[in-house]
């Protein structure tokens, strides 16, 4: 992989449009949407708009109806998708080379005029508030959700992406248009096309679909049914208890909901400006908990048997990051795996890991790497993220910055950033228990 594939050129157009083609031996191919409008540039007061406008994108311009696209995609055997994030919004779709310019044609037109019309964005509106209750069941997402909450605060990272009830009740369709009109514009946007197709085709059908006088798909216009009103929730959001020993943040939900009690700690650490420290706390996280052999699934759950099971995870954004460690445990267990954990963390901080440890924690993430990039889907996915999030030069850097960690960098990693006496808990527990 250090000698792989090179990295592909970031072209702008006259528009401003940036478009990054990447040939793969794949009739599969992938055209990919990026901009940077995900929930850290919400207005004050309005969370989870930029969900919100993912889902009203689709809902068609004056020149295309709603289901068009839909329509088009179906026909060609492709499939389309988006996703929003703290720091991006994306939109993909996927086919064969012959049906590329229809589709691309059309999604461009959605995603540069979406009309946003008043009944469709009531229908919508309806269908983001019934996922917002589907989360709200979910225990383990209140509790994520609230653990960001009690580390990133008021900073846009400690709001739900969902954004909540209170805050989409209050939008309008016309300040969803105006969110649109500021922050979907071609400048604005990384076009990333992946597959077999050639550069000079790619760069062809960007100028032809997000280019003055794009085309416009011509299709029948599916008939659209009618959408079901639902009732917004009156159920309260789940009490968040905090109290604050010395360093730690302790914090406890209860919900009817939880069958099996979690244990949840978290650390922030650095974002995108510092990718590098960011893969060295991903080795952290393999070394602590990636599989059998990890230290704290060996010690917690194939020892002591303290634990169902245990997994680390480090979330890297733009303006931060932030290292969580959760364990599925009995009650009984919370107080023993919390000490025991914190046993391993000043054990990190002590000495050095062995260099066999590390050469299997490096191999992991490189053969994850690895796999991730079998796919057009894929490919589009790493170099999108990069070009809007980071630096399209990062895309491919992985593998060799993986390597490049020794055992007293990493020492001195866990010494900076993984203090076993300053951190935020959170416990889940079932409704009831004290």
């Amino acid at each position: 992989m250090l000698n792989g594939p090179e990295l592909p050129e970031a072209i702008r157009l006259d528009n401003g449009l940036t478009v990054i083609h990447k040939a793969l031996p794949t009739p599969v191919i992938t055209v990919d949407v990026w901009l940077p409008a995900g929930a850290i540039v919400e207005p004050e007061g309005c969370d989870g708009v930029a969900h919100f406008l993912e889902h009203l994108i689709f809902k068609g311009t004056e020149r295309l109806a709603p289901g068009d696209f839909d329509q088009l995609v179906e026909a060609g055997g492709g499939l389309t998708n988006a996703g929003t994030s703290y720091d991006y919004v994306h939109y993909y779709c996927c086919a064969a080379e012959g049906q590329l310019p229809q589709l691309l044609a059309g999604l461009a037109e959605l995603l540069l005029a979406a009309s946003i019309p008043d009944h469709e964005f009531e229908r919508e509106r309806q269908v983001v508030l019934e996922e917002i209750r589907q989360y709200e069941d979910d225990p383990d997402t209140v509790a994520l959700a609230a653990l960001w909450a009690a580390v990133y605060g008021k900073h846009p990272y400690g709001r739900p992406i969902l954004g909540s009830v209170e805050s989409l009740e209050a939008q309008s369709s016309e300040s969803m248009r105006q969110f649109h009109r500021s922050h979907y514009r071609p400048e604005q946007m990384t076009l990333v096309i992946a597959g077999e197709i050639g550069r000079d085709r790619a760069l062809e059908l960007a100028e032809q679909c997000f280019g003055e006088g794009r085309s416009v798909p011509k299709v029948m216009a599916a008939q659209a049914g009618d959408a079901v009103a639902i009732a917004p929730s009156a159920k309260p959001k789940p009490p968040l208890v905090s109290t604050e020993l010395g360093g730690i943040h302790r914090h406890a939900i209860k919900l009817p909901t939880v069958e099996q009690p979690r244990l949840m700690l978290a650390w922030p650490g650095p974002g995108i400006d510092q990718a590098e420290t960011a893969v060295g706390l991903e080795l952290l996280t393999v070394i602590l908990c990636g599989g059998r052999l990890a230290r704290l699934v060996q010690d917690l759950r194939e020892q002591q048997r303290w634990v169902q099971d245990i997994d680390c995870d480090y979330s890297l954004l733009r303006e931060g990051g932030l290292f969580t460690l959760t364990a599925w445990l009995d009650e009984e267990n919370l107080e023993r795996v919390e000490d025991r954990i914190r046993h391993h963390l000043r054990e990190l901080a002590s000495q050095p890991i062995s260099g066999r440890e590390l050469e299997r924690a490096q191999r992991l993430l490189n053969n994850d790497f690895a796999f991730s990039l079998e796919t057009s889907e894929q490919w589009a996915d790493l170099l999108g993220y990069h070009q809007v999030v980071a630096t399209l030069p990062l895309a491919l850097a992985y593998p060799q910055q993986v390597l490049q960690w020794t055992p007293d960098a990493l020492q001195a990693l866990a010494q900076r950033y993984l203090s076993p006496e300053h951190y935020t808990a959170m416990v889940l527990l079932p409704e009831g228990k004290d």
